[in-house]
């Protein structure tokens, strides 16, 4: 059988259109981004809203050791704040989040603060689930209209071990730890 070119196009066709649906069927397998599906009801963002920037947060929290509230005479480990450097999936960096108050900053200058609306146990030695509003970003760029920030995926940046009393006073701390922050926004 002679090979015409349209013969040849046609071929040239159905091995495109093979190669496609395989990519397509292996699309599959890939992650499909975050889903809220396992995560406690109060820190689940409302419906209307999609998640817009997906970052882990790596770093630092400072704890300060302080006299205990209504308790005289005895001291506890108090949050100060923290410091962390935010990547996207790939690890390639992409922002900061530090405080007081909490501010998460993307490289691009736009950043916010938030309001604490529900934590939630995530598990020995983690800090909480979280779920925060937005305020209005500073600055345009990435997280220009984000409404609600999620903290999950959480390992460590609890309060330390070493021991804080009333002669520690004011000695400071810090302790490691990791967390996934999820920004939504409305639809």
């Amino acid at each position: 059988m002679k090979t015409t070119p349209t013969r040849l196009v046609s071929r040239l066709g159905l091995v495109a259109t093979t190669v496609l649906l395989g990519a397509c069927s292996s699309m599959g397998t890939l992650t499909s981004g975050f889903s809220q599906d396992q995560l406690p009801d109060t820190i689940k963002v409302p419906a209307g809203h999609k998640v817009a920037w997906e970052t882990v947060g790596s770093g630092e929290i400072t704890y300060e050791c302080r006299d205990k509230a209504g308790m005289p005479g005895q001291a506890e480990w108090v949050f100060v704040g923290p410091k962390a450097v935010l990547k996207d999936r790939a690890g390639t960096p992409v922002g900061s989040y530090y405080g007081p108050p909490a501010t998460w900053q993307a490289l691009d200058g736009s950043k916010l603060t938030a309001t604490q609306l529900a934590v939630v146990p995530s598990g020995a030695g983690n800090l909480p689930y979280q779920l925060v509003k937005a305020n209005p970003a500073m600055g345009n760029g990435a997280l220009t209209g984000v409404t609600y920030i999620q903290r999950v995926a959480l390992k460590g940046g609890v309060a330390p071990a070493a021991v804080c009393s009333v002669a520690d006073k004011g000695k400071r701390e810090t302790v490691g730890y990791q967390a996934d922050y999820i920004f939504w926004k409305a639809l």
